[in-house]
Formats: structure tokens, sequence, C-alpha cells
């Protein structure tokens, strides 16, 4: 299986591969790999019982600032937009709760570790199994490019924001049929 990772603000010349752009920008139906999408009834790390919209919804509202706490109204968006917390807006960032009524915060590599990385896992083989099945497919027969703003798949390497594509390439390269 061939598969790699490019970045989309980049022109790939690759005429020999299927090059899949699983942004919000994205086209349907791959856009459903984008962390921002909508998939519905994800559940939240640490906090029986909540679910959230997208994986996105969990690592904004669970995102804690020096002038702002936990915000649950992220876990219902289902737009793709206004999702984003800043450090512009609520100064800098503290930590991610352990959960939404947890009592501590988790640094951002363990954050990556407890929070996201499980959280996109649970969407990949609970809302876009059968995607990660064409995937497969694809790359059984020919390359295939997945494009992503980032390409960092190193969830331990904090200088750069984490690729969900290299997550995607990650599981499809672990879970061979």
């Amino acid at each position: 299986m061939r598969i790699e990772v490019a970045s989309r603000r980049r022109k790939v010349q690759r005429p020999d591969a299927v090059v899949v752009d699983v942004t919000s920008r994205g086209p349907e139906p791959w856009v459903r790999f984008s962390p921002f999408y909508p998939h519905g009834g994800i559940p939240v790390p640490m906090s029986p019982g909540v679910v959230s919209e997208s994986v996105e919804g969990v690592w904004q509202a669970l995102k804690v600032f020096a002038e702002s706490d936990v915000d649950a109204s992220k876990l219902t968006v289902r737009t793709m937009k206004g999702l984003k917390r800043t450090v512009r807006r609520f100064g800098p960032v503290r930590g991610h709760r352990a959960g939404l009524h947890g009592t501590s915060l988790l640094d951002y590599r363990t954050a990556r570790h407890e929070i996201y990385l499980p959280t996109y896992r649970w969407v990949l083989e609970h809302r876009v199994a059968g995607l990660v099945a064409e995937l497969r497919a694809l790359a059984e027969s020919a390359p295939v490019v997945l494009l992503d703003y980032t390409t960092n798949g190193d969830a331990d390497d904090l200088s750069t924001p984490l690729s969900h594509a290299a997550l995607v390439a990650d599981h499809l390269r672990r879970h061979v049929n």
C-alpha cells in the first residue's frame, strides 16, 4: 500500500497517484475525514455521556485559556465554522481540561494523546469506516496522496499542528485487512 501526505497549499504534481483532499474544503465524501466535519455522537473523552458533533468541537471545547475556561457550546457546532478559540481573543492557552467537568489541566502533548488521538480514531472506526475501506482499496491499486494543511504525523512533535491526513495514513497502514 502506497499512501503519502502532502500540503494542500502546494501544487501536487503526481499524475501516477490518486490525490484526495481530506480537508474541510475537500469534496464529498472525503471532507468527512476533516476534524471539523459534524458527524455527531462523538464521545468526549473523560466526560461520560457527553458527545460532540465534531472532533474539532471536542478539542476546542476542552481548551482552557488564561481568560476563558471550557466552552461546551463548541460541542454542538454543526456548520464547520466558528469552532476555533484563539489566544488573540482569550489570552495564552493554559492547557486542555481533563473532561468537560474535570478538575485538572493536561499539557499540549498529553492532550493530543488523551483527547485528540482517541477522538479522531473513534471517528475513523465508527463514522468513516466505509471511506477508510475505500481509501485502502484505492491505495492497493495506485499510490494515494492525502492533502492536508499540515503534514506533521508525529503527535510528540509539538512544534507544528498535527495532520489528520497523516493520522488517516497511519491508520490505513496499521489496520491492514
